[in-house]
């Protein structure tokens, strides 16, 4: 797909004949124009240059923009897209011709309406029928020379057979002011004539000052359309000002400090406390808490150590760490992250669609309604001045814009507040439609479930649990098995005894056999431990049990004798079983897709709530369940590993956990950075948000140029009297686009709580935007915090209990934390101690 900037484009019709025009190149696929970026993708094998030659044909200009996401001629930083290059340079100028205008508008209209209307005072050099003419015509010179845009625009489009919105404002300003030059000649022959009463008359025909009214008044919205539109780039232009500047790399055993575009792949660079990652990498040396709010909107700082990975823009919070650097310039996951976002903003969503027809057309239909207008008043026995005056209105108050803008301000500034909290929308059409899914399909292992086996059930038999978890740990030392990493993680923090193991075996599919201070020891599962001794009908119920809860029983022998067994299981992830009972609220059915075996799926099913679940599945196999389910109903797949890319493909969206394989975040449309289940609601709940958006713009938008044009062209005049006066037009247009992207805007101001989501209301609004009542707030104090990184220590295990929520100060030594359920200090005191600190009391 590439990707062009094009300019001279004012209003949604010029996009539409952009759109038009490529799209008859031969072999582009596919293509569309964003108004709100100027900006224009093509997907086909057409080659830029006749891409660009079709742009120039219709009238605009269009410039290719390079890997790096900048227009050819723009600036790029360390591979990253520039924030200049969306800075907003059009508003200065406009209000610089808004600001030229009005010093020339306000003496206008203090002649042609406060002198010829109310009498007031003007120089006796022009208190004259002629040189009053001549002066108002001489300002309104003036203010066309320095709004010539509108007209240059106006009518280029206009020769190139696609009239747009400056062709509206130039044919409704050229006739005002060439009406009011004929009036003008008219009444100078009147006066030579003498007929002093027929000139009078003709001075009242002047609409000099409609003229310039219209141009001034535009120019306002413009103005304001133009500011609007930038606050609507404010989320991607912060991500880019995230972008690193510069980073110390290690040289011959020397700091040097050099631009970050220097940096190549494998050099080593540092970080202190405080600064930011220039490039993404992997520590080598060091470990530190890292802020990554920039990327993921997850506040609390992660810890790090030597062989995790870091990302460009997060920040080391404290502790000095040495990396490799192993992703530079536009592969960094900042860059990335960018790119996905600008992508979005430049794609078109399917309801746009509709815009698009109707903006093709729309400002030929206005000029026909204004010429019939015109004509009607005329026939009806009207002067030329009020018919004219009518047909003005009518070009003059109708605004295409309104249509263009209504869908990708809102996509813009949606897309923005999603990836100011780790959601990531790769393009419009999945921003839209997100809100739309009716089934939602998850993987298990590594989506619901954490993808890491723990220990969740020691039971002796033989023994006692110390010499139990001792055996066990010795044996499952030698083992690279997950099962065998679970089993050594639990032990690291419970009491035992460390034994030395000879003679360690492997027996594949099994289990694992080795001597411990002379004696053998066994490890594995039932049919390997029936090959060694008799195993109780009591001991295989509870083993029975722990298989009927999804876990996988491991047993343990030593010197004959059956120790007992440990229960291991990949458990749910804490926020699953909360973001299924949410996405039930939504109205979705939700089905976990696994090739894990039935029962440990349906264990696993019945403690997240989800409502279907297909096992065995071999990993081809799920795209073609995915395909089967897309008959009823538009169906979102949610996985993160290689062997879910063909589902995540297949669904209509498919949504990645950001910490999953870089094949599956390719292949989704949607990517949640933090790997949070929850954010599978919160994307969808976000969606709906844009979506009605979009709507209520699309309505206002139409329900504008409904009710405005007929009141325009003066169709309630015989009825009411109502009349339209050409220059409350021109305010009316002005401000329609200003309103559209306002309410886009308005969209900054959604919540965005997740953690207290818990339901959705009748009016289909999920209380992810609503404020919860009755909360208490305490104030803990706390002893030992000494760092930032103590800190995150105390903040997640704070968070992590139900119903709390905490802010840490390790400097005051206290937590502000707001519950929605009574807590006792025991409690508190007992989270607390856990995380290796003390409580001092509450207040």
């Amino acid at each position: 797909m590439d990707k062009y900037q094009v300019t001279g484009m004012s209003c949604a019709a010029c996009s539409a004949h952009v759109e038009k025009a490529v799209r008859a190149v031969d072999g582009v696929d596919e293509v569309a124009v964003s108004l709100l970026t100027n900006s224009m993708t093509v997907e086909g094998s057409a080659s830029p240059d006749a891409v660009i030659s079709a742009v120039e044909k219709a009238g605009y200009g269009a410039a290719l923009e390079n890997p790096n996401g900048d227009a050819q001629n723009a600036g790029t930083h360390g591979g990253y897209q520039s924030a200049d290059s969306l800075k907003d340079t059009e508003t200065p100028k406009i209000a610089k011709r808004l600001i030229a205008s009005v010093c020339f508008l306000i003496p206008l209209m203090y002649i042609s309406m406060g002198h010829m209307m109310w009498g007031w005072p003007v120089p006796e050099a022009i208190n004259n029928h002629v040189a009053i003419a001549l002066t108002q015509l001489l300002f309104t010179v003036i203010i066309m020379v320095i709004n010539q845009h509108f007209f240059i625009s106006g009518w280029t489009s206009a020769i190139h057979g696609a009239p747009n919105m400056d062709t509206l404002v130039t044919l409704g300003a050229a006739a005002s002011f060439g009406y009011s030059v004929y009036a003008m000649y008219a009444m100078g022959a009147a006066l030579q004539t003498g007929d002093m009463e027929l000139a009078h008359s003709y001075m009242h025909e002047f609409y000099f000052e409609s003229a310039a009214m219209i141009l001034t008044l535009i120019t306002v919205g413009k103005m304001l359309e133009s500011y609007s539109k930038g606050k609507t780039t404010d989320a991607l232009k912060s991500l880019m000002n995230l972008a690193p500047k510069q980073a110390v790399l290690l040289k011959d055993g020397k700091e040097v400090t050099v631009p970050v575009e220097q940096v190549q792949i494998g050099d080593i660079f540092v970080v202190r406390p405080g600064e930011s990652i220039p490039v993404d990498g992997v520590i080598l040396e060091g470990s530190s808490a890292i802020d990554e709010s920039a990327l993921t909107g997850e506040s609390i700082p992660v810890d790090k150590k030597e062989g995790d990975s870091v990302s460009a823009a997060t920040i080391n919070r404290v502790g000095y760490l040495k990396c490799r650097a192993t992703r530079v310039g536009v592969d960094t996951t900042l860059s990335q992250i960018i790119q996905m976002v600008s992508d979005a903003a430049a794609t078109k969503a399917p309801i746009a669609k509709i815009a698009d027809k109707v903006s093709g057309v729309f400002v030929p239909v206005v000029i026909t309604i204004a010429a019939i207008t015109i004509l009607v008043w005329l026939f009806a026995g009207e002067t030329v001045g009020f018919a004219l005056a009518r047909g003005i209105s009518v070009l003059v108050i109708s605004c295409p814009c309104a249509l263009g803008l209504a869908t990708p301000v809102a996509i813009m500034v949606g897309n923005g507040i999603g990836a100011r909290n780790g959601i990531l929308f790769k393009n419009a059409m999945a921003l839209e439609n997100t809100g739309k899914a009716d089934i939602v399909v998850m993987d298990k292992t590594g989506t619901l479930t954490t993808g890491k086996p723990v220990v969740t059930d020691v039971i002796p038999v033989a023994a006692e649990e110390k010499q139990l978890v001792s055996i066990a740990c010795a044996l499952e030392s030698k083992s690279e098995h997950p099962l065998a990493h679970a089993v050594v993680n639990y032990g690291k923090n419970a009491e035992r005894t460390d034994h030395t193991v000879e003679d360690f075996t492997v027996h594949p599919g099994n289990g694992l056999s080795g001597t411990i201070d002379g004696k053998m020891a066994f490890g594995g599962n039932l049919s390997f431990m029936e090959q060694q001794m008799s195993i109780d009908e009591s001991v295989r119920a509870q083993a029975d049990r722990l298989a009927g809860e999804g876990k996988t029983p491991v047993y343990f022998a030593y010197d004959g004798r059956l120790l007992g067994m440990i229960g291991i299981a990949d458990v749910l992830k804490a926020d699953a079983k909360d973001a299924i009972q949410k996405l039930h609220h939504m109205g979705k059915r939700v089905m976990m897709l696994t090739g894990d075996n039935e029962r440990t799926a349906q264990a696993i099913a019945a403690q997240a709530g989800v409502d279907q679940v297909i096992a065995n599945v071999l990993p081809q196999d799920k795209e073609a369940n995915i395909r089967k389910l897309q008959g009823k109903g538009l169906v979102i797949m949610v996985g993160d590993g290689i062997n879910d890319a063909p589902a995540l493909t297949r669904a209509d969206i498919g949504i990645a956990i950001g910490a999953g394989t870089d094949v599956a975040i390719d292949a989704a449309d949607v990517v949640l950075m933090k790997s949070d289940i929850s954010d599978v609601p919160a994307a969808i709940h976000l969606s709906r948000k844009v979506l009605k958006n979009i709507h209520e713009n699309l309505f206002w938008a139409f329900f504008y140029n409904v009710i405005g044009i007929p009141l325009a062209a003066g169709v309630w005049i015989p009825l009411f009297g109502w009349k339209l006066n050409p220059m409350f037009g021109a305010a009316a247009m002005s401000l329609s686009s200003f309103c559209v992207v306002t309410n886009a805007l308005r969209l900054n101001l959604m919540k965005f709580d997740k953690k207290k989501a818990t339901a959705e209301s009748d009016s289909g609004e999920c209380c992810l935007d609503k404020k919860e009542d009755h909360k208490m707030k305490q104030t803990l104090e706390i002893e030992g915090m000494m760092c930032a990184h103590c800190q995150a220590h105390v903040t997640k295990a704070l968070n992590d209990m139900e119903g709390v929520t905490a802010e840490v100060s390790f400097e005051k030594g206290t937590a502000e934390v707001t519950t929605d359920r009574e807590v006792s200090k025991e409690e508190f005191a007992k989270v607390i101690e856990e995380a290796g600190y003390k409580l001092k009391g509450i207040h």
